[in-house]
């Protein structure tokens, strides 16, 4: 949580990775806080850009005067750029590390802009020796390459792992006096096959995802004569807790907007919260804050300036306008046609109705996502050999399809800037894991999708086209 109280009129951070000694590096600059009404639905252009100069999406329509307050205060906290204890320059919010992959939210939620995902340029490779940082670069990232997470498949004695294991440490840090501790032998996971990569999801539209009932999702589980005759079936995450449907993450680990930003601030960033409050590296000299560091300001003068930074994560999520589709074609509308046709609809399913919720703009809703939020085998090639809740390792949820078009890296560990080559990765005969980034060793069924490759490969060069230009329309 920052040093200063944080208000409405706060939006004055940048998306900064300083060099010590020097200025901060510029990044995307925050929007003037948004006001409520229509026009902040998107802009002439279609997608989440919200308009043709490519700022920030605003609110989700509908929202009320308080709504749009919050909305604006968790952008500004989504914004904010954290250090171990708020003293770098540029870098006001506290509790970066000891481990951390970045120092902002938006850094890696940056395309095509807050909220999105990975960016063009990584942000990770100027952030690795930041204010006197002494981080390698792994290989494995790169400066025009997707921002990653990296998880290991399994431990040292070969029990399951599937943890995040952070790309760099505060050592070296002119914030962090007294900390020495390594990075991960990045090389030799690698080598082992023992590395599996994830990227940025988007968070557009979330807070109408999560506004689903159960009972939405359960629907798509029902079977249908183009489903049995494709081979695909699908099947609900669950909270370990409650038992309800888990939706958010790349295998849908995640019951809510507050949980999973939550866990990023910890995971990601180190930042401990009311929710994680433990810090993941107790290391003697690396703990600089009493925890938890992000947390309610009993002592603010404003409710707004009171709430903990996960609190602000979540309302910016849960409000944040859903991508608008570019205007149809004759061509995206024969794509959309063509996308039925052969199948993509029966995982990828163009929409849901949220339930009654607190909030009116999010209730009783159409949610054009393209996905059914299921989880489903996807065969050796894309399997990570990662289990998370009933998630096997070779089983992830339909990633929603919405504002696909401004996506530059496909797939859950960004492998492919190429749509096509995303498409043909579904497909996978049953055997033992092996796609050339990652090989678990482990043996898996054949994918649902391989029915609907197939169908896609049969398309004429034109049909082909026609399809591509509906997924870079949603």
């Amino acid at each position: 949580m920052s040093a200063k109280l944080l208000t409405l009129s706060v939006f004055a951070a940048t998306l900064v990775f300083g060099q010590a000694g020097g200025p901060p590096q510029p990044g995307p600059q925050p929007a003037p806080p948004f006001g409520p009404g229509p026009n902040n639905n998107g802009g002439p252009n279609g997608g989440p850009n919200g308009g043709p100069n490519g700022g920030p999406r605003g609110p989700i329509a509908g929202l009320t005067q308080a709504e749009v307050a919050l909305f604006n205060e968790g952008l500004s906290r989504f914004l904010e750029i954290d250090s171990v204890s708020g003293t770098q320059p540029g870098a006001s919010g506290v509790g970066l590390g000891p481990r951390f992959n970045l120092n902002s939210c938006a850094g890696c939620h940056a395309q095509p802009g807050p909220g999105g995902t990975s960016p063009r340029v990584n942000p990770q490779i100027p952030v690795a020796t930041s204010f006197g940082a002494t981080n390698t670069i792994p290989n494995f990232i790169q400066q025009n390459g997707p921002v990653r997470v990296v998880r290991f498949v399994r431990n040292p004695d070969g029990t399951p792992d599937g943890g995040v294991h952070d790309l760099f440490t505060i050592t070296g840090r002119a914030d962090a006096a007294g900390c020495k501790i390594a990075q991960p032998d990045f090389a030799a996971a690698v080598q082992q096959n023992n590395a599996i990569f994830r990227i940025p999801t988007p968070v557009f539209g979330a807070g109408l995802i999560e506004s689903l009932p159960d009972s939405a999702i359960l629907a798509n589980t029902a079977s249908n004569a183009q489903k049995a005759a494709l081979g695909i079936a699908g099947r609900p995450n669950r909270n370990g807790n409650d038992g309800t449907i888990t939706r958010f993450g790349w295998k849908a680990q995640n019951k809510s907007l507050m949980i999973f930003g939550g866990e990023a601030y910890n995971v990601e960033q180190g930042v401990t919260n009311e929710l994680f409050p433990t810090e993941r590296d107790e290391t003697p000299g690396c703990n600089h804050n009493a925890t938890p560091e992000d947390h309610t300001n009993t002592t603010a003068t404003t409710v707004l300036s009171s709430i903990s930074d996960v609190t602000g994560f979540a309302a910016f999520m849960r409000f944040l306008a859903p991508p608008a589709p570019a205007p149809a074609t004759a061509s995206s509308t024969r794509g959309a046609q063509l996308f039925a046709q052969i199948g993509c609809a029966q995982c990828h399913t163009p929409s849901m109705k949220t339930g009654t919720v607190t909030s009116a703009a999010l209730s009783n809703q159409t949610v054009n996502l393209y996905s059914d939020l299921l989880l489903h085998h996807m065969g050796p090639n894309l399997a990570d050999g990662v289990s998370q809740g009933l998630a096997a390792g070779d089983e992830f949820r339909s990633a929603p399809l919405w504002g696909l078009g401004q996506r530059l890296f496909y797939l859950h560990d960004g492998r492919t800037s190429d749509l096509t080559q995303a498409i043909l990765a579904h497909a996978s005969p049953a055997g033992q894991s092996s796609t050339g980034q990652s090989s678990t060793g482990q043996s898996y069924p054949a994918s649902e999708a391989n029915a609907v490759v197939a169908a896609f490969k049969n398309l004429s060069a034109t049909a082909t086209q026609d399809l591509l230009n509906f997924l870079g329309s949603l």
